[in-house]
This record gives structure tokens, C-alpha cells and sequence, in this order.
């Protein structure tokens, strides 16, 4: 990067990077399934952070600049979100157009060779403070976390043009299985993504 080396994203104050522990996911299940009314509301607990703990798995493997993420437990439930920041590099010869980036974003095929494709999908220009307009795309998604787990999520990927670098851009992916709660959620999706900020790339020392 000719111009930018590093950026800033910032998560609330309740959501913790997610790391391959798990230490505190377990933490915060033992406190949710505590509160938990019934026996039904505690399967579908642990199987939330089941879920929780293979997205830190697979934000890993994809090669994540960095992942956070929270298991928050309100009066009305469990509350579940996932934020993280991607490197995408345009092929040479080749521009990274939104349909190509699009396509990129959505799952696999499955074993019959049919994924379901993203509901709602929506591509639009969004302002960024300090940065100007990007690229973002939403929708409900099938997540495929590993060969057995798909997780239904709302998601929201927002498109940044890397400062001097003309085919690198960061991608901030950020995603909820708590469906019921679109609305809100692309709410905060967007304050979070919204705080992206790029920092001055490091001076080149000379002897």
C-alpha cells in the first residue's frame, strides 16, 4: 500500500476479538444458558455457539485481517454478531466490478450443485467518513461454515478501496443469525462499518 499500511475498525465495547480459545465464548454461554427459561431455549443456546465458535474458526481460515464478535444475552434473548475486515486483490487485467464481487460473495453450490442464493440482496453506494463512497452489499445469506454447518445470517459486506493500492481493497464482512432483528442489526452493521478509518503508512527508514 502506497499510501495506507494499517486501519482502525471499531466494535462496541461489549464484543471481543474473536481468537481459536474460545475461552470467552464459553464464558458468556455458561452465563447465558443460566438465564435460559426452558430446555428448548438452552438447545438452541448451545447451538448458537456452536455456530459462534466455528465462524471464529472459518474467519481464521479465510485469512481474516481481523475478526470480533459478541454473544450478548438481553432480557429478550441472545444476541449474536460477528464483524470482520478481509483483503481482496483484483485479478491482473481484470477490474473488481460489483457483479464480479457479488458473485464472489455468494456461497458455494452444494453437493447437487444448487446454493440458495442470497434473499434481499441489495448492491448500493454508501459514504464513509474520511474514506467517500464505497461499494456495499446486503442480504440474508447461507453461511457455510464447514462441510455439515450452513448458518443462516443476516449479512452486510461493504467494499473500501485500499489509499494507493488501485486493484486492493478491504472488505468489511459483518453478519448475525439473529434473523428477527434485520432491521436493527443493518443499524449497527452500518455504525460499525462506518468507523473504518485508514492510518498514514510507516515512513521508509533511511540510512
Amino acid at each position: 500500500m502506497a499510501d495506507a499500511d494499517r486501519f482502525l475498525l471499531d466494535v462496541p465495547d461489549s464484543w471481543a476479538q474473536l481468537d481459536l480459545t474460545g475461552s470467552a465464548l464459553a464464558e458468556a454461554r455458561t452465563t447465558a444458558l443460566a438465564l435460559a427459561r426452558d430446555a428448548r431455549e438452552q438447545a438452541r443456546i448451545n447451538d448458537l455457539f456452536r455456530q459462534a465458535r466455528e465462524v471464529s474458526r472459518a474467519a481464521r481460515r479465510r485469512g481474516a485481517l481481523f475478526a470480533a464478535g459478541t454473544a450478548t444475552q438481553y432480557d429478550d434473548g441472545l444476541f449474536m454478531g460477528y464483524a470482520m475486515v478481509f483483503a481482496v486483490t483484483a485479478p491482473p487485467g481484470r477490474e473488481l466490478t460489483l457483479p464480479v464481487l457479488a458473485a464472489q460473495l455468494s456461497p458455494p453450490a452444494g453437493a447437487q450443485g444448487s446454493a440458495k442464493q442470497p434473499q434481499g440482496r441489495t448492491v448500493s453506494a454508501v459514504e464513509l467518513p474520511g474514506i467517500g463512497q464505497v461499494a456495499r452489499i446486503t442480504g440474508i445469506e447461507d453461511a457455510p461454515l464447514t462441510a455439515d454447518i450452513v448458518v443462516r445470517m443476516v449479512t452486510m459486506h461493504t467494499v473500501v478501496p485500499i489509499p494507493g493500492s488501485p486493484r486492493d481493497y478491504l472488505v468489511v464482512t459483518c453478519a448475525s443469525p439473529n434473523l428477527p432483528l434485520a432491521d436493527e442489526v443493518y443499524e449497527l452493521f452500518d455504525a460499525i462499518s462506518g468507523t473504518l478509518r485508514f492510518l498514514p503508512g510507516r515512513a521508509e527508514a533511511v540510512s
